[in-house]
């Protein structure tokens, strides 16, 4: 959802719920973050972005630090949706690692999208930095596990899970950096080349 769509549906739709706006902060919070960093975006910019007053902001969220940390925990809401959906729509291991790349990319680069980077968790207070990395470990520990059940069953030829699940993490993960919806790639274009290219690499080929 481009900028100018997200000022429209703010003021358009007054009458929605309180979650339904605080979602719709929540993306162009983690589009500044991501084009600016945290230290260089202030609610002041977000407000802008959104067309409303910086004291419309703190009617949802206390402050910058909150703000943040709610973008966090967004991008893993969507993380684990799409694990969870992978995991019971895929029948083999592989299967399900390529549709939670798929689903991934697609959440990220279509209309759940932007999605913040998870680059400044030192940023956060340590209750929340806390929070925010036992979600991101369990999450990382899952695809983990997939990747060696995919081992063990010969589905994959991978000599370290871990380091393999970091490198599949890690291209997701920087999706949000350099995607722009309406550019030259749509999320379709994107979630191909990714599950190609990600998992073919840890595909056991037989001779």
């Amino acid at each position: 959802m481009a900028t100018q769509n997200r000022k429209d549906t703010w003021h358009f739709n007054r009458r929605l719920q309180h979650r339904l706006k605080r979602d719709i902060l929540l993306r162009v919070a983690a589009e500044c973050f991501n084009a600016r960093g945290i230290s260089g975006t202030s609610l002041k910019d977000v407000a802008k972005m959104l067309g409303i007053t910086d004291a419309a902001i703190y009617y949802y969220v206390k402050n910058k630090e909150e703000l943040v940390f709610l973008c966090y925990m967004r991008a893993l809401d969507i993380g684990t949706e799409s694990l969870a959906r992978a995991l019971v729509e895929g029948e083999t291991y592989l299967e399900k690692l390529e549709l939670y790349i798929r689903y991934q990319v697609i959440s990220v680069c279509g209309d759940d999208g932007p999605v913040a980077i998870l680059s400044e968790i030192p940023s956060l207070t340590a209750e929340h930095q806390k929070e925010v990395l036992t979600r991101s470990t369990e999450h990382t520990k899952a695809i983990t596990a997939l990747i060696e059940g995919g081992v063990k069953a010969g589905e994959m030829a991978v000599d370290n899970p871990k380091l393999a699940c970091n490198a599949v993490l890690g291209a997701l993960n920087w999706l949000p950096k350099w995607y722009r919806p309406g550019g030259l790639y749509d999320a379709d274009e994107v979630a191909r080349s990714y599950v190609a290219t990600l998992a073919s690499g840890l595909v056991r080929h037989t001779v």
